[in-house]
């Protein structure tokens, strides 16, 4: 895919396959199939801002308003 979500391989079976992780929208372009996850907003700007962040749909963003500063109990307990 490139960064507009359109198919640019040759392959046909790459082609048929591609509706394991991606739903065809108009015009031939491709959405991935994908909820991102995180405590903090963050990462999901990161995504968003990166070469292909366009790609994913907005409501499929979910985060908190506040990380757990890499600690991994703070984010399973109170946090999660």
């Amino acid at each position: 895919l490139d960064s507009n979500g359109v198919y640019n391989g040759t392959s046909e079976l790459q082609l048929e396959r591609m509706s394991v992780y991606f739903n065809e929208a108009s015009g031939n372009k491709y959405v991935p199939r994908a909820v991102l996850v995180d405590l903090e907003p963050g990462t999901m700007d990161a995504v968003r801002a990166g070469p292909f962040g366009q790609l994913f749909r907005p409501d499929n963003f979910v985060f908190g308003q506040s990380g757990a500063g890499n600690n991994w109990a703070k984010g399973h307990h109170p946090e999660g």
